[in-house]
Parts: C-alpha cells; sequence; structure tokens
C-alpha cells in the first residue's frame, strides 16, 4: 500500500486513542530497539513506558501533545511534544521537546514521519517556541539522519537506561 496524501490524517491523540496508541507505542519501539538490545531490558523498559495507564495519563499531562497519523482508520505513526525541563546544553530561546516521533516499519520512507514533523514544528510555532530539541540514540543511524536533514544539530547527550543497559542518548536542537 502506498499512502497518498488524501490519506493520511495527522490529528492530536486524545485519551480515548490511549489503548491503540499504546499498541502502536510498543510495537513502533520493539520493531525500531530489539535487534538491538537484549529481550530482557527491552521488556523491563517497556512494561512500565507502555502500558494503557501510561500512555493515558501521558496524554492527558498538559504539558505533553499527542499527534497521530492514520491512515483508513489505522494508526501508522505518533509524535509528543513535551513542554517540560529543558537541558542545560539546549540554547535557543523558548524551546519545546519532541519527545517522541515513531512510525510503524510498514510505512517507513513514505513521508508519515516528515508529515509529523511538520505538525509538530506547526504547532510548536503557533504557541510562540522558537527551538525545538530531541534525544535519540547514538546508535539510531537512520532517525539521526532524518533529524540531520531536517535542520537539527547535536548539542549534548545524556544517559539512558534501559533496562539494565545504561545507553547514551545524544541531544539535538534547531530553531523553528
Amino acid at each position: 500500500m502506498n499512502p497518498n496524501d488524501s490519506q493520511i490524517i495527522i490529528r492530536c491523540a486524545t485519551v480515548d486513542d490511549a489503548m491503540r496508541l499504546t499498541e502502536l507505542a510498543a510495537r513502533t519501539f520493539w520493531d525500531t530497539f530489539a535487534v538491538y538490545n537484549k529481550a530482557e531490558d527491552m521488556q523491563a523498559y517497556m512494561s512500565s513506558a507502555f502500558t494503557v495507564t501510561q500512555i493515558a495519563s501521558e496524554i492527558a499531562d498538559r504539558l505533553a501533545k499527542f499527534f497521530v497519523a492514520e491512515i483508513n482508520g489505522e494508526l501508522t505513526g505518533y509524535a509528543k511534544l513535551f513542554a517540560g525541563e529543558v537541558p542545560e546544553c539546549i540554547t535557543g530561546t523558548r524551546p519545546i521537546e519532541l519527545a517522541r516521533l515513531y512510525v510503524s516499519q510498514n510505512y517507513l520512507g513514505r513521508g508519515l514521519g516528515q508529515k509529523l514533523l511538520q505538525a509538530c514544528f506547526d504547532d510548536a510555532i503557533k504557541s510562540g517556541c522558537q527551538t525545538m530539541f530531541l534525544g535519540v540514540w547514538e546508535h539510531n543511524e537512520r532517525a539521526k539522519a532524518f533529524y540531520r536533514k531536517h535542520g537539527f544539530r547535536e548539542v549534548g547527550s545524556h544517559p539512558f537506561i534501559l533496562g539494565e543497559d545504561h545507553q547514551t542518548d545524544l541531544w539535538m536542537e534547531r530553531g523553528l
């Protein structure tokens, strides 16, 4: 299936989306990282990060905003903006975090990530933000290339703990 623009709907998620978004979030996280990590570390992280209760709580958080991509009623990708704590290495004014951006594996390379990212850019600008930042796993070359292509640059790093595995995420930022 090759989605065209008329089939793709990008919209804000609501708490009513929590169950389907939890399934999508867990599946896309697993598909992205399972091949690089021990199953027990993946399960340990996912058992708390991707529950319906956790995702519903994140959707309801006034500091967060989720966007979902739908094609023919199927959730195919999602993004999360978060107006929380800003790392010291982020130097741009009025920053907001792109906390997540994932697309179902069978839709990678078809423009959904770009459309979700653009929805985040548009919303951030409308909200008065002037900088967007994100954390990306240092070994996720596909994601780093995607973000660089869209104007992000590396500005620092921070630890990320996956189960018992201590990893490093890179901070990236760009002006809006």
